[in-house]
């Protein structure tokens, strides 16, 4: 059996004052990404929810972030998995055998299978409403070559420091605050975060290293990446330099800066190692690519700088593994500096990163034994089509099974995404779909991401 019970990856933006962790709950693959967030003195409700970190085996598919993040489209359904010590957020039960009690173990409808095998698809919209505003000049992010001698921790603190900011983000008629971490990129003021720190919020401030506070306008925020731009009126400020994520290997030594947990503990600078590369995390169904990092970081962390030894910006964390039922240490996130970099060269000149393809449906693997036990054909079942997409005008409907693409055989989404790399918005695919033992063939057309679930 598996060890669902370390079972939640989690996004990090803290409290004051009473502080409760949050955790991640799967939706869709490839719409955007909602996170949650977590406020400041009076706490307000969280979405909370467990993922089995069996998921991120399960989705051998990847969101793959490269030429305007890619991705892979083809959603992943989350099977209902065993919780071990109890409680109810699990999800289920485990996957049932023909012998398994009085019935046999498997309902007589396939499609009563896969509604108690699969978890509901739910889907919060992530929404900023912070005033927004146009940069009066081009920018684009600059990721350089390491030069020179590694630093020593205390020379990366005094040298990277002064780049890191804290970001309090705030709802109209709440008393309570986000809090989080930002990374000044732009010696006239702009700010990098998460997009979950702001999520929600009619407005935001930035406190810099020396307590300055300023307003922040938003130039646009991203929920798929999880990457946020924000702009200040300052002059004359330290900007992080950023490095490449993809020279990095495991093993190399990085350090993080941010404000976790509030503002007591602001510009703390913790370190560690990168511990994998191109780690796939699901959150609420949908797979980011993320560097893994035994670093500590927590709550109020996200958006913060994971630096390497050169004092280059190489990562922005912004999740950490987390469990309801036993300690986890030294497993959190960063998205790497080529997916940030792509990201904020679209949101600098649209306001949202455009260009992504979406197919507009979920999917999830079919077990051997429903296979064998219901007599249905090796694929993908669709468990939900959104209706904003091609598919569903198309005619689409969660039930089918989806068994080739483009006349080759699929049952992982990742086979979808090596059939979809390098196509673009507008293009067709052509799926092979079984319906009540019937087969026949579709022409769907791949739609920007933000035209479905925008």
């Amino acid at each position: 059996m598996s060890n669902e019970w370390y079972e939640t990856q989690n996004w990090y933006s803290p409290l004051e004052g009473d502080t409760q962790s949050e955790t991640a709950e799967p939706v869709d693959d490839f719409g955007p990404v909602t996170p949650v967030t977590v406020k400041k003195r009076k706490t307000w409700p969280r979405v909370a929810g467990a993922l089995a970190i069996l998921l991120v085996l399960i989705v051998a598919s990847s969101l793959i972030f490269g030429g305007m993040g890619r991705h892979s489209d083809a959603q992943v359904s989350v099977p209902q998995l065993p919780v071990f010590g109890g409680g109810s957020e699990g999800n289920g039960q485990d996957l049932p055998t023909p012998d398994e009690g009085e019935d046999g173990g498997f309902p007589e409808d396939w499609r009563e299978f896969f509604e108690n095998y699969y978890s509901p698809v739910e889907s919060d919209d992530t929404q900023v409403n912070i005033e927004k505003t146009q940069l009066s000049k081009p920018f684009a992010l600059e990721l350089k070559p390491a030069e020179g001698e590694e630093l020593s921790l205390r020379e990366l603190y005094d040298k990277c420091s002064g780049s890191i900011v804290a970001i309090s983000g705030y709802q109209k008629g709440q008393t309570g605050y986000n809090w989080g971490t930002g990374v000044i990129i732009s010696s006239d003021g702009l700010i990098l975060t998460n997009t979950h720190v702001i999520d929600q919020c009619d407005r935001a401030t930035v406190t810099l290293s020396d307590d300055r506070e300023f307003e922040a306008q938003l130039v646009g925020a991203d929920s798929i990446s999880d990457v946020a731009l924000l702009k200040i009126d300052a002059r004359g400020l330290p900007a992080a330099q950023f490095g490449d994520s993809s020279s990095l290997q495991v093993g190399d030594p990085v350090a993080a800066i941010g404000n976790p947990l509030g503002e007591d503990f602001r510009s703390t600078l913790t370190n560690g190692i990168i511990s994998a590369i191109d780690r796939d995390v699901s959150y609420k169904g949908r797979t980011m690519t993320l560097l893994q990092t035994n670093t500590a970081l927590n709550e109020g962390n996200s958006g913060g700088a994971l630096f390497n030894m050169y004092g280059q910006v190489i990562g922005v964390t912004n999740m950490k593994m987390m469990s309801s039922y036993s300690s986890i240490e030294g497993i959190g996130f960063a998205i790497p500096s080529t997916v940030v970099k792509e990201m904020l060269d679209s949101i600098v000149v649209n306001g949202e990163v455009r260009g992504r393809t979406s197919i507009g449906i979920t999917v999830g693997a079919i077990p051997e034994e429903a296979m064998s036990q219901y007599e249905l054909p090796a694929g993908l079942y669709i468990t939900d089509v959104v209706p904003q997409s091609d598919a569903a005008a198309k005619g689409v409907q969660a039930g089918d099974i989806l068994t080739q693409v483009n006349h080759q055989p699929v049952t992982t989404t990742a086979e979808i995404a090596a059939i979809k790399d390098g196509m673009k918005v507008g293009d067709v695919m052509l799926f092979t779909i079984w319906r009540e033992g019937e087969t026949f063939e579709v022409e769907v057309a791949l739609m920007d991401t933000l035209d479905i679930y925008g």
